[in-house]
C-alpha cells in the first residue's frame, strides 16, 4: 500500500518525467523547465527551476553520485547540468538535430545515450561530454532506454514495438521485435545480477502502448550469446503503460499510465508525474519495501505543497491572483516600487488585469509615463501568456506548447505557429513534429478559423 503525502505543483504543462538522487528530486515538463526539490521535505532548491532547453524536456535522469543531471529535449540537445549550482555544465547537440526523446546514464557514470525521434542513438563519453559515436534503427522514434546494472550494454525501445540491445560500440546484441503492439513506451533493467554455470542472467520491464507489463529474462551466455525470455505479462491495466521502475533494491516495480515514475534509492518513496501538470509523493507503507528511509516531516505529510510562491502564483489564472501574488509579481518584473501602492488599493489579480493608463494616473496617482507604459506591457503580456494552464490544448503550438498568434495548417494536417514550424523545416529536414514523416510540401496554409477562435478565448480571459 501507498499513501500520498505530498503534491507538487509547480510545472505549468506536461509532467513528462521525474527522477531521485539520494538527495534530491527532479522533475520535467512541456513547459521546458527542469525543476529540482529537496527529497527531505520537498522544497523547491533556490536555483530551481532550470531553464535552457527551447522546447520541451522529455526526459531527465541523475548520475549515480548525483552531482549532475542530465535532460533532453526537443529542441535537439541533450543538457548536462550542476546539481551544486543549477549551471549548464555543457549542451550536446544530437547529430542530425533531430528531436531527443531519451537519455540514460550508466551506473558507473562513464556512458550516457541519447535517442531520438529519426531513430538515431548517441553514445557519448559523459566525463568528456564528447561524442564517442552514432547508430540506431532507421524510420521509428526511440522513446525508451535503461543501461545494464553491469554498465556494458543497454535495451532501448521504440515505437515500432521493438526492443533491441546494445554494446557500447552500438552493435546490436539482440532484438525482440514485437515486444509491444503499438510501440514499447518505457523499459527499466533491475538493478541485479544473477550468476551461475555458463550463464549471467538480467531482469528487464517493458510496458508499452498494448496496456501491458511485461517482464523478461535476458540470459548472456559465456559464448557470447544472448537469449531474452518473457517471464511474466501484466494485464491488469486498461490504457497503455507509459512507465515503470523498479526499486534501488530490485524488489519492487511500479508502472501506471501517469506519464512518470520512479523509486527513491534512500527513501520508501514513489514520484509520479502526470499530463495534469502535477507531481505525486507517494509513502510506501511498511512491509512494502525492503529497505529502510526516513520519514517526512508531519507538515509535509498533512498539506499539498501548492507550489514555490504563495498558493496564488500556483493556481490557473491570473484573476485568481491575491494582492500578495502581484506584489512578487511586481517585484519579479523590476515594478517593486509600486507595491505599496497596489496594495494600499487592494489591487488583486483580476483588478490589475482591468487597469487602464486612465485608472494609473487618475487612482494609483502613477505619473510616470513610462512606468504607466511599462506596466501596462507587462500586464498584456500577461493576459497573452501561453502556458497558463487554463488554456484550451488546441490553442498550443505542437512544437512551443505557447499560445498561438499565427496560426498555419502543414502539410501532415496539423496547425502550429507560423515562426515555430518554418524554423522547424528550415533545420529538420522537412519532417513533421507530430509524426515525424517527410512533409511532401511546404506550403503553409493560415488557420484563420483557429486564429478568431483564439482571439475569442483571449478576450474572455
Amino acid at each position: 500500500m501507498a499513501s500520498l503525502i505530498c503534491t507538487l505543483r509547480d510545472h505549468q504543462d506536461d509532467v513528462n518525467w521525474c527522477a531521485f538522487s539520494a538527495k534530491l528530486l527532479a522533475t520535467c515538463s512541456g513547459d521546458k523547465t527542469l525543476r529540482i526539490y529537496n527529497a527531505d521535505d520537498f522544497s523547491e532548491l533556490p536555483f530551481s527551476p532550470l531553464t535552457g532547453h527551447g522546447y520541451s524536456v522529455h526526459c531527465c535522469c541523475f548520475s549515480p553520485c548525483g552531482q549532475f543531471l542530465t535532460s533532453c529535449s526537443t529542441d535537439a540537445t541533450t543538457v548536462v547540468w550542476s546539481m551544486v549550482t543549477g549551471d549548464i555544465e555543457a549542451v550536446l547537440e544530437h547529430p542530425g538535430r533531430s528531436p531527443v526523446r531519451i537519455c540514460a546514464l550508466s551506473p558507473d557514470s562513464v556512458h550516457m545515450v541519447s535517442g531520438a525521434s529519426d531513430g538515431t542513438l548517441a553514445l557519448w563519453d559523459f566525463p568528456s561530454k564528447r561524442l564517442s559515436r552514432t547508430g540506431g534503427v532507421s524510420d521509428t522514434t526511440m522513446v525508451a532506454c535503461s543501461f545494464s546494472p553491469c554498465s556494458q550494454m543497454f535495451m532501448t525501445g521504440s515505437t515500432y514495438g521493438d526492443l533491441r540491445l546494445w554494446d557500447l560500440e552500438l552493435n546490436p546484441l539482440l532484438a525482440e521485435k514485437n515486444a509491444h503492439d503499438l510501440g514499447v513506451l518505457c523499459c527499466s533493467f533491475a538493478p541485479s545480477i544473477l550468476s551461475g554455470g555458463q550463464v549471467v542472467q538480467f531482469r528487464l520491464a517493458s510496458c508499452g502502448q498494448d496496456c501491458r507489463l511485461k517482464i523478461w529474462t535476458l540470459n548472456k551466455f559465456t559464448s557470447g550469446g544472448f537469449k531474452m525470455v518473457l517471464l511474466h505479462t501484466l494485464s491488469d491495466q486498461t490504457a497503455p503503460v507509459l512507465c515503470c521502475a523498479y526499486s534501488s533494491d530490485g524488489q519492487l516495480l511500479v508502472s501506471g499510465y501517469v506519464t512518470a515514475c520512479c523509486f527513491s534509492p534512500t527513501s520508501p518513496l514513489i514520484a509520479t508525474g502526470s499530463m495534469d501538470k502535477s507531481v505525486n509523493i507517494w509513502r510506501l507503507e511498511d512491509g512494502c519495501s525492503g529497505h529502510g528511509g526516513k520519514s517526512l516531516p508531519e507538515e509535509a505529510s498533512e498539506t499539498p505543497r501548492e507550489g514555490k510562491a504563495a498558493a496564488g502564483r500556483s493556481r490557473l489564472l491570473v484573476a485568481d491572483w491575491s494582492e500578495g501574488d502581484v506584489s512578487e509579481w511586481l517585484a519579479e518584473e523590476g515594478l517593486g516600487g509600486l507595491a505599496d501602492k497596489f496594495r494600499a488599493n487592494n489591487i488583486d489579480g483580476a483588478e490589475l488585469l482591468s487597469l487602464t493608463k486612465e485608472t494609473l494616473a487618475s487612482e494609483l496617482g502613477i505619473e510616470s509615463v513610462g512606468l504607466r507604459g511599462k506596466l501596462l506591457r507587462k500586464v498584456e503580456e500577461l493576459k497573452s501568456d501561453s502556458v497558463c494552464s487554463g488554456t484550451p490544448d488546441e490553442f498550443l503550438c505542437p512544437i512551443t506548447r505557447e499560445l498561438m498568434r499565427d496560426p498555419v495548417i502543414a502539410a501532415d494536417g496539423y496547425s502550429y505557429e507560423r515562426e515555430a514550424i518554418e524554423s522547424w523545416v528550415h533545420t529538420k529536414n522537412r519532417s513533421s513534429p507530430m509524426t515525424n514523416l517527410p512533409l511532401l510540401t511546404t506550403l503553409l496554409t493560415p488557420n484563420h478559423t483557429l486564429k478568431m477562435a483564439i482571439s475569442r478565448w483571449k478576450t474572455s480571459q
